[in-house]
């Protein structure tokens, strides 16, 4: 017999209820999320509106950048005026279906390059989302630090 792995501690949980989709609208169980969604124009619809690729993206931006901070704070490092872009990207898969794609931009600019490459690379290894997606979709990592180079993870 398998035994069965043990359920993570649950600290919080967030529910969103779609109707109609793409075309519809999202509205969490508090209310504070209420919002219409359409396709966006890259997917043949109007736009206008935001969608889930939009949502994802917002997600995985302050996540990761939360993680950073954490980190950075552990490793006793300065991240000054931080940023987290990502920009998640749709297309169709092999399978017939769809698929997605992450590009996060990191920007320390008041970070040396070797403390700003540990912390984020250490900052993909605790965000939830990064956990998440990885060996799922592709996510690259681009890290802008204070010598202005951008170095590629991921």
């Amino acid at each position: 017999m398998t035994p069965t792995p043990e359920l993570m501690n649950i600290l919080y949980t967030a529910s969103v209820t779609s109707t109609g989709g793409r075309d519809g609208r999202v509205k969490s169980s508090d209310g504070i999320i209420d919002m219409q969604l359409a396709l966006p124009p890259g997917l043949g619809g109007p736009g206008g509106k935001t969608n889930p690729e939009q949502l994802f993206a917002a997600g995985y931006a302050a996540c990761f950048h939360s993680a950073l901070k954490r980190v950075a704070a552990a490793h006793k490092a300065a991240l000054g005026d931080s940023k987290v872009t990502a920009e998640v990207g749709i297309g169709p898969n092999d399978s017939g279906g769809f698929g997605l794609e992450v590009d996060l931009l990191v920007e320390l600019p008041h970070t040396a390059p070797d403390v700003a490459e540990a912390v984020v690379k250490a900052a993909h290894t605790v965000c939830p989302y990064s956990n998440a997606t990885r060996g799922n979709i592709d996510v690259r990592i681009k890290v802008k630090a204070s010598d202005g180079a951008e170095l590629t993870l991921a």
